[in-house]
């Protein structure tokens, strides 16, 4: 083939190139199948709803915020005033006004008039300032269930010139305690002597005492704070247990071990003396007859440590006096062994208590609230073998739906050696005592009975 025919084949393979880029310049493929468009997409209105839904969030929150904190700082005082029948009076005479304005009604008129001279006197009744010194006096803040709980209110007035009659409220818990104030000149003193129910275990917030004053039709209540709130605690009931139950924890203790200590009361053995020995230990009559040096060899006795282990899950109980009678005997329980200084730790399914002193611990206690949850007694035994090993005694205090079965569980959760009762509150069943394996289990259906169902486990 000559030159000249390759170069006229390859010209025209040039123009076949250059007329196919040219038909695809002027037929482009379907956007499918482009590559590199450059075209953007159509936006979605959903999308551009809430692209302008998050901008105004960013941009009016904060103003929002801001407008919020001064109309609540510089309006909220007035807000506060108007009751709850003077919100439903403003609009309803703004709207008689409009009435009377557009449709030329007289009558609309006229009673849009009343209500506003209504509004104008009862701004007359809450102006003015009161000068009281008032003092809130709990003769106990600690009382409990079935206890009077007393308290008093005193109110002086301390201005220079005769005070109006007014009324004083005192919050009780969720009720509300009404005082009338006679008219004091200055300098008197008035006192108020009130009784507050304990007929459940409770925290019950006293207070703060606050001065009240309102129109005749409590369009406006204005109120002024003059005490800080106290709580009051109902504590459960307890019972002593003296008597018969005295010293029943140190009946139920004492158990030695195998392991052996220079220093403990239980006396093992007598052995030659070591330099370093305490010189208090030496047994004289032995060494005299011996004509060595002969200590006291002890052996080591369990550390009284008691744990009680109140189980709070209402599903275990048939009624909440059962559930109160366990809280009580906890409690009993409790006191006792803070009497006779021994280490205690009592705990529940929501985590130990304080038990410290005999305050704190009945503190506690009338802050427990029952409620059905999945953690049973079984739980709770397993998390107090874990958190209390070294206890001596350990007290189960459960409702009547807790079995046998799982009774005889959580006692074998618990290490050997330690003494297991279980105490079963119930209020139809007759109080007794029966064994389940190495574990006492006491029926008890009266907070009266406890210490005498107590002395029978520990004989």
């Amino acid at each position: 083939m000559s030159t000249d025919t390759r170069s006229a084949e390859t010209r025209a393979s040039q123009r076949e190139r250059r007329s196919a880029g040219r038909r695809q310049l002027q037929n482009p493929a379907p956007r499918g199948q482009r590559r590199g468009s450059s075209r953007n997409p159509k936006l979605h209105p959903a999308s551009i709803i809430k692209d302008a839904v998050t901008l105004a969030e960013l941009v009016l929150f904060p103003v929002w915020k801001r407008i919020r904190s001064f109309l609540g700082r510089h309006l909220g005082p007035v807000f506060d005033v108007v009751s709850p029948l003077g919100w439903i009076l403003i609009p309803t005479v703004a709207g008689l006004w409009v009435l009377g304005a557009v449709f030329g009604w007289r009558e609309a008129i006229v009673a849009a008039l009343l209500g506003t001279i209504l509004f104008v006197l009862a701004v007359g009744f809450i102006l003015g300032r009161s000068s009281y010194a008032v003092e809130l006096d709990l003769a106990r803040t600690r009382v409990a269930v079935g206890d009077r709980a007393v308290g008093s209110v005193a109110v002086s007035n301390t201005a220079t010139k005769p005070l109006l009659p007014a009324s004083l409220e005192l919050p009780v818990g969720s009720a509300t305690a009404v005082f009338h104030l006679p008219r004091l000149k200055p300098g008197e003193v008035h006192e108020d002597l009130f009784t507050i129910p304990t007929q459940r275990r409770a925290v019950i917030v006293v207070g703060p005492v606050r001065s009240v004053r309102a129109d005749p039709l409590s369009l406006l209540r204005r109120q002024v704070l003059w005490t800080e709130p106290t709580d009051l605690y109902v504590h459960p009931r307890t019972a002593p247990l003296v008597g018969s139950a005295a010293g029943f924890i140190r009946d139920l203790e004492g158990l030695p071990t195998k392991e052996l200590s220079s220093a403990d009361v239980s006396f093992h053995a007598l052995r030659d003396y070591v330099p370093g020995d305490d010189r208090r230990h030496i047994h004289w009559k032995t060494t005299a007859r011996t004509g060595k040096l002969m200590v006291r060899q002890f052996e080591e006795t369990r550390r009284s440590h008691l744990a009680v282990a109140l189980s709070t899950n209402t599903n275990e109980y048939e009624t909440d006096i059962e559930f109160e009678l366990a809280v009580s005997v906890a409690s009993s329980i409790g006191l006792q062994a803070i009497r006779e200084q021994r280490n205690l730790s009592v705990l529940t399914q929501n985590g130990p208590l304080r038990s410290e002193t005999g305050r704190n611990l009945l503190d506690d206690m009338t802050r427990i609230e029952g409620r059905g949850m999945r953690a049973t007694a079984l739980d709770l035994a397993r998390t107090t073998a874990d958190t209390v090993p070294n206890a001596s005694v350990v007290f189960f205090v459960v409702g009547p739906h807790v079995t046998p079965s799982q009774l005889r569980s959580a006692a074998a959760s618990v290490p050997p050696g330690i003494r297991c009762i279980a105490v079963r509150c119930v209020a139809d069943q007759e109080q007794g005592r029966a064994t389940i394996g190495d574990l006492t289990v006491l029926t008890l259906n009266s907070l009266t009975d406890l210490a005498m169902i107590l002395r029978k486990a520990a004989a």
